[in-house]
Parts: C-alpha cells; structure tokens; sequence
C-alpha cells in the first residue's frame, strides 16, 4: 500500500507540476508526454506488484478422499450435510 501511495503521489506532483506552466509553452510538451509515461509505468508496476500472491505450497491430503450427502434427523426434521470420508 504504502508503494501505490508513493506512486501516486508522485504522479499528482508531475500533474501539478506540468499544469502551471502558461498556455504558450508548446515546447514543454514532450516533457510532459515523458513525465505521463514515467507516471504511468510506475503507477502500473505499483498495482502489479501489489496483486501477485506469494507462492504456497499445499502439501497432499492422506488419501484419496471424497465428499458425500449425508442425511440425519435434527430432531424436527431431516436434513443433510456434506461430510469428508477418507480412505
């Protein structure tokens, strides 16, 4: 979070920045087309590096198992819950 927070701010800082310069500076143009590009690789590699999971690794059950409806009396009717059954 704190990556997406520097990433943005200074994007907002480039923004302002190139937003106070007059109307009659056409040469600046190709600063503020790099400073757009800047701003937006890094606040694309901000995002991306903040939704990668970190790898895991799952070790494998006891066995095979398998899922079955299992249907039981509650004491006012019956009704069915799903239990584990390994082999």
């Amino acid at each position: 979070m704190k990556k997406t927070f520097a990433a943005l701010l200074a994007v907002a800082t480039v923004a302002g920045a190139l937003t106070a310069t007059p109307a009659s500076a056409q040469r600046a143009l190709g600063a503020a087309i790099a400073g757009g590009i800047i701003g937006g690789a890094i606040v694309g590699g901000a995002v991306a590096a903040s939704q990668a999971p970190p790898p895991v690794y799952v070790a494998p059950g006891p066995g095979p198992c398998r899922w079955v409806r299992e249907r039981y009396w509650d004491g006012y009717d019956w009704r069915f819950r799903r239990v584990q059954y390994c082999d």
